[in-house]
């Protein structure tokens, strides 16, 4: 499939090929009718980019054009990019020494940039660490070249060159034999070096390579064959070269020798032409190496003449010694900018140090000024602080009186509903032991006359009738240890809770505690529990505390709405549990008259009430909220207010208050 998608690509970018020479043509003319330095210094980059994989003169040709416009114009962002286009072409003609030396002056302008500063330290880092696995120093390669991807990023620049720098960041991997860091960077470098077909060819090279590595020789062919074809599509002469190169070592590797001298003569060939020294050296002495092992001597001493002249001339001792010295004179110049900045940052440590003094002697002399008057002012602050001190204590002690005011009203509701539940069961229990009575007259009446199958039957009535006697006598006495329950101070310890049976036992307890004050009053009570809900962790009467006040809440709401609208209206309270996630939702939702948007968000403040004066303390909600904040859960209400339309006669407007529980 990825070969399928390859192979694609390569039929798209063949209809890009006429339009790479028209771009050099273009870009030409548009320099020979240039008239402002910055447009020409631009230009003549982009034709020194653009030849940089083809023809090296040109490519220097136009990098020395820019440097020297740049220069007189005192265009420094344009002097460094042509500087920098000069050491990538010293760098494919082989002379190393002086491609280090161009990026260290790059670096230096680059340095005092105000602008494009990182774009292009990202450039040079990049030919830095480029030349670094060029002298087979891969592992300071690796940490420019991870640095120059750093730089590109902070540059703000599109991705062209970025993902080119990735492609090269897989080659080093894969000098160093980390195959799975290489492919991982290489097709990153490869999935968008489309947006520059001259920079492709480089990123399936290193694709056959890391895959010749791995043995996989069907896959590394494919690869190296698309990166010729799209370095001669696109007049990437430099990129075909090395392709070429590294096919002809992969057919000798595989035993084609045919084919393998065959594309070291092409490597030769072009690699003459175009002045890339090193494929020189590599071509010549892959071919030497080659006609050795096949015993063909004139052909073996030929070959052996050019590797040693190229060597000689280009890759001598003297050109890696100048290549170290100058990175040594760098290391000492950046040693020396280093020892001078850091003279520079004592002497402002000192100056600052000496103001600091100056201004710490001045405030001294302000403070002591200033002392006498504020212990004049600190009499008065005492004065005023004892007066705020007593009326906070004031405060406190009335909040606690509200609080507990809130509490017992709320056992109060609460107890009304348990006695109204409550006078069932024991309703039950008087009819049936009264029916008893009667069963055991009639009973002991049916043995007087023998009648044994009658008693018996009378004796089975009573036996039913005791059950049930016993199964109300238990619900009343659940009903009274809830009661308890509630009335006991919360010790705060948590236990498995079933949420259901809580919010069903309240929602009765609490309807029940408003009927014992206005028998008139009735609702529609709704629930629609979450039969699978799981027991959660809670303190269950503090969290019965919050249930029972919203209901107390919703009761009161829909029982003054309906005094306002009369049998038209329907009361109705609902109460609905699910599980969401890792949270249990409970929500309580009535029909009456809803809260109005601006004190919305003052209902969970203490002492804020909606309710007309002597009829709530304002800190039910107050009391729920931080029961519900101390259970890591949260609160919270929707609601629509009640416009009093003609259609909306009857029904109210939904308020509904939503608890969210965590499920621990």
């Amino acid at each position: 499939m990825k070969t399928l998608f390859l192979s694609i690509a390569l039929i798209l970018i063949s209809y890009l090929c006429k339009a790479q020479a028209k771009y050099a043509d273009s870009l030409q003319h548009e320099l020979s009718v240039a008239k402002d330095d910055t447009t020409k210094v631009l230009i003549s980059i982009s034709l020194s980019q653009y030849y940089s994989t083809n023809e090296v003169d040109s490519s220097f040709y136009f990098a020395q054009q820019a440097v020297k416009i740049s220069q007189k114009a005192n265009y420094k962002y344009g002097e460094a990019l042509g500087i920098f286009y000069l050491a990538s072409a010293f760098d494919k003609e082989g002379n190393y020494a002086k491609s280090l030396d161009m990026a260290y002056r790059c670096l230096e302008i680059a340095e005092k940039l105000k602008y494009g500063k990182a774009y292009i330290m990202s450039l040079v880092y990049f030919q830095i660490g480029l030349l670094n696995r060029l002298t087979n120093d891969n592992r300071q390669a690796l940490v420019n070249h991870h640095y120059a991807i750093s730089l590109y990023q902070q540059s703000g620049k599109e991705d062209e060159y970025l993902y080119h720098f990735f492609a090269h960041l897989g080659a080093t991997y894969e000098k160093l034999n980390l195959l799975d860091s290489a492919l991982f960077y290489t097709y990153k470098g490869y999935n968008t070096t489309l947006k520059n077909k001259q920079l492709l060819p480089y990123a399936l090279l290193i694709l056959g390579r890391v895959y010749d590595k791995k043995n996989d020789t069907k896959r590394s062919e494919h690869y190296y064959r698309l990166a010729i074809q799209t370095g001669k599509e696109n007049h990437s002469i430099f990129f075909q070269t090395a392709a070429q190169h590294a096919l002809a070592i992969h057919f000798r590797k595989t035993g084609a020798i045919d084919s393998c001298l065959h594309f070291a003569k092409e490597v030769l060939q072009l690699s003459l032409q175009h002045r890339f020294s090193l494929y020189t050296v590599n071509a010549s002495t892959l071919l030497m190496q080659v006609y050795d092992s096949i015993n063909n001597r004139d052909s073996t001493l030929k070959y052996m003449k050019t590797t040693v002249a190229i060597k000689d001339s280009v890759f001598s001792q003297a050109q890696m010694q100048q290549f170290q010295v100058i990175a040594s004179n760098d290391k000492q110049r950046r040693q020396k900018m280093k020892t001078a900045e850091e003279r520079y940052k004592n002497q402002v440590r000192i100056f600052s140090l000496m103001t600091a003094l100056m201004v710490f002697l001045l405030l001294a002399f302000i403070l002591y000024r200033n002392n006498k008057q504020k212990q004049k002012a600190n009499l008065l602050l005492q004065q005023q602080k004892e007066e705020i001190q007593s009326t906070l204590f004031q405060l406190k002690s009335t909040q606690s009186q509200l609080i507990q005011s809130e509490k017992m009203a709320s056992l109060g509701e609460l107890t009304a509903g348990i006695a109204h539940e409550i006078q069932n069961p024991l309703n039950f229990v008087n009819n049936f032991s009264e029916v008893n009575k009667e069963l055991l007259l009639e009973m002991k009446d049916e043995i007087d006359k023998g009648n044994t199958n009658e008693a018996k039957l009378l004796v089975d009535d009573l036996i039913n009738n005791q059950e049930k006697i016993n199964q109300h006598g238990k619900r009343a006495d659940a009903i009274v240890k809830g009661m308890l329950q509630h009335s006991r101070s919360s010790s705060g310890q948590k236990e498995p809770t079933d949420i259901n049976a809580l919010a069903d036992e309240y929602l009765r307890l609490s309807f029940h505690g408003l009927r014992a004050k206005d028998k008139s009053f009735n609702a529609t009570m709704e629930t629609h529990f979450d039969e699978n809900l799981q027991k959660i962790a809670v303190t269950p009467q503090d969290i019965g505390r919050v249930l029972l006040n919203l209901y107390n809440n919703a009761f009161y709401a829909v029982s003054e709405k309906k005094k306002l609208k009369g049998d038209n209206y329907k009361p109705t309270v609902s109460v609905s549990t699910k599980k969401i996630g890792d949270k249990v939702e409970i929500k309580v939702s009535d029909n009456g008259n809803g809260i109005p948007q601006k004190v919305l968000d003052k209902i969970f403040q203490p002492f804020f009430t909606t309710k007309p004066t002597g009829q709530g303390t304002g800190l039910g909600l107050s009391l729920s909220y931080d029961i519900i904040k101390s259970h890591g859960g949260e609160i919270k209400v929707e609601t629509k207010v009640d416009e009093g339309r003609p259609n909306n006669f009857g029904k109210g407007k939904e308020t509904t208050f939503i608890i969210h529980l965590p499920v621990v």
